[in-house]
């Protein structure tokens, strides 16, 4: 379990969006941590990887040659 508190117009934005759509508060809350908790962990693998390829510890691959492994290539 876990409590937040939320400024009062981030809480008012919340309750009326939750009043207009019949969705809990909580609904929309654990959607926006879910979202966003993955756009952390992408970020952050991707700034792990580019200090790994700095550091010689990891290969680029050219963009032309992912999108011919993948079947993008014209």
């Amino acid at each position: 379990m876990l409590a937040v508190s939320l400024p009062p117009e981030i809480e008012a934005r919340l309750d009326e969006l939750a009043a207009r759509t019949g969705r809990s508060k909580s609904d929309y809350v654990r959607e926006a941590l879910v979202e966003h908790l993955a756009d952390l962990e992408d970020l952050y693998l991707a700034e792990r990887r580019v200090v790994d390829n700095r550091a010689g510890v990891s290969d680029s691959i050219a963009l032309e040659d992912v999108m011919k492994r993948y079947g993008l290539a014209d």
